[in-house]
């Protein structure tokens, strides 16, 4: 029986997978949180993976908080960076399978159209930064690996903007959103079954990889279809990045290219507001 290993067991893509895997009698699952992988300590992990023996690890914890990583840098590099060094040296060392999440921010936002795996990175942020260092040691260490770059998660599990919003509309008669940064949203629960559409797969390809919903949205498009879908009466004034500053810069244009998943493992992606209705008739 296939022993998989899934890092940040309480984050969105993690807890999406348990879901995913929940039913499958033909794998061994271990999701581990931050108490039992603690990946700031980077001196413990391989011993930790030691007592797990895993076929697969699939690496979703991070340092998330964008902005909180301008005064943690230290903290951040730790477990984006130095952490993913360690699990990529044990996969080698052990023959282990390594499929890694990553993140738009390895990009500028400079670009004008939707980008493709190889396209520069020059990251604007330190939790970019980080991400970008966990990318590279990955490689580095465990260059049979894939590495998966997504963006804006939302899920029914842990916090972000869809949740948020649903709150703010319902607490407030008018909200103000963002409408001069592009991208498009990844429900984490699409992620967690191209995840596990990969591991099932006759093919193991690595490489980087792209995946988020179909579409080119602003987060205010974002937030007018959460209230849409909700029928929620609450106004949403659409304002520009520099009306509401924030510790960390983020990306103008993010939107991926996602032709090479779907080609090289036959990926599905969903159309985001198909995605966003289905979540929101969840929570």
């Amino acid at each position: 029986m296939k022993k998989i290993l899934i890092t940040g067991a309480n984050g969105q893509v993690g807890s999406e997978l348990k879901d995913v895997f929940k039913d499958r009698v033909d794998l061994d699952t271990f999701f581990l949180d931050r108490n039992q992988l603690p990946l700031d300590q980077t001196a413990i992990i391989q011993d930790i993976f030691g007592m797990y023996q895993p076929d697969v690890i699939i690496h979703c914890a991070a340092y998330t908080a964008v902005d909180k990583a301008e005064t943690e840098q230290d903290m951040a590099d730790k477990v984006n960076h130095l952490a993913s060094e360690e699990i990529a040296i044990y996969c080698r060392l052990n023959n282990v399978k390594l499929i890694a999440i990553s993140t738009d921010y390895v990009f500028d936002g400079e670009s004008s159209q939707p980008m493709l795996e190889d396209a520069p990175v020059a990251p604007i942020n330190t939790y970019g930064i980080t991400k970008l260092k966990g990318e590279q040691a990955i490689k580095k260490w465990q260059p049979e690996s894939i590495i998966i770059r997504t963006s804006w998660v939302y899920s029914v599990y842990g916090n972000n903007f869809v949740k948020t919003m649903v709150r703010l509309m319902n607490e407030r008669e008018e909200i103000s959103v963002i409408d001069d940064q592009i991208g498009s949203p990844t429900y984490a629960l699409d992620l967690a079954k191209a995840v596990a559409h990969i591991l099932d797969g006759e093919q193991w390809i690595p490489g980087i990889y792209h995946f988020s919903n179909e579409g080119e949205i602003s987060w205010y498009d974002f937030a007018a279809e959460i209230k849409n879908i909700k029928g929620i009466d609450c106004k949403i004034n659409p304002i520009p990045t520099a009306s509401y500053p924030t510790p960390a810069k983020r990306p103008k244009f993010s939107l991926l290219d996602k032709k090479k998943i779907k080609e090289t493992f036959g990926v599905v992606v969903p159309e985001w507001k198909k995605s966003l209705r289905y979540m929101l008739n969840k929570i």
